[in-house]
Order: C-alpha cells, then sequence, then structure tokens
C-alpha cells in the first residue's frame, strides 16, 4: 500500500484493507475445507484475471503520477479508459474467483460484500474526492466512462 498509495492512507482505510485481506486469506481456506472443486479452473482464471487488471492498471498510472509535468492532472489512460474505477473491478474479479476455488456456495458471500462495499462507500468517497480535487476534468471522465465494470456500469 505504501508503493502504490504515495499519498498515504487513513487508519480507517488502513484497517478496512487489512480486514479484508484477512477475511481473504483467512475465512476462504476455512470454507474450502467443506467445499468442492469442480469450480477451481474457473476461480484460478478469475483470481489471475482480477490480479492482472489490478496490477497493470496501477502499474501503467504510477509512471504519469510519478511525473511532475502531471502534477494536478487526471489520469484516464491505460485501462482506466474502460473505468473510472477499474481496480475495484480487479479486486472484485480476484476475490471472486478465490471463493470459486473454495467451491463452496457460502463463500461468494465475500465478493458480494466487497462489491456492495465498493459501490456504497468506496466508489461515492472516491468519486467526492476526485471530483474536489480535479473539478470539471473528472466530471467529464466520469460522464464517458463507466465506473466499474467496463461496457456495463
Amino acid at each position: 500500500m505504501f508503493i502504490w498509495l504515495p499519498r498515504g492512507i487513513s487508519w480507517k482505510e488502513a484497517l478496512g484493507n487489512s480486514s479484508a485481506f484477512a477475511l481473504y486469506y483467512l475465512i476462504f481456506q476455512i470454507l474450502a475445507i467443506w467445499g468442492s472443486t469442480r469450480l477451481i479452473w474457473s476461480g484460478w482464471i478469475l483470481f489471475i484475471l482480477g490480479s492482472l487488471v489490478n496490477s497493470i492498471s496501477e502499474l501503467l498510472r504510477k509512471p504519469f503520477k510519478d511525473n511532475p509535468d502531471n502534477k494536478g492532472k487526471l489520469y484516464t489512460g491505460g485501462l482506466f479508459k474502460y473505468a473510472v474505477h477499474i481496480n475495484y473491478f480487479g479486486d472484485v474479479l480476484w476475490v471472486l474467483g478465490f471463493a470459486l476455488v473454495t467451491g463452496n456456495l457460502w463463500s461468494l458471500l465475500i465478493p458480494l460484500m466487497l462489491l456492495c462495499t465498493f459501490i456504497f462507500s468506496y466508489i461515492p468517497t472516491a468519486d467526492k474526492y476526485l471530483e474536489g480535487h480535479y473539478g470539471q476534468a473528472f466530471i467529464d471522465y466520469k460522464q464517458k466512462t463507466k465506473s466499474l465494470i467496463p461496457f456495463i456500469w
């Protein structure tokens, strides 16, 4: 988080992210004990795809943000041209993949909760910050770009 978020993060965000990762890495393994392995390949594909979407979106954005000439400019390139919060979409995919790998239907509640957290908390908070920071540039970008799921929403 300290590499990708040089802006610093709040305690609320740090605790939320730490809690989420604890949930992913502990609860999924517990649920896998009682699960089936029929969906394991689909789960791994989604896990890898989601990890790639999240990592590539951040890797492509980082050089733009590190360039002093871009200070105060909104990044809309790379994978962010497909969705304003494409990195969150990657998170949902890899967590869904993790859930499928367990083979336990109850584990699907975890990516659903993550999706709801993004939709009802993270995205509105981020949009408010981005609009305040970038103004009309963000408003224009948001009007022509999907919010979370490329080509859909």
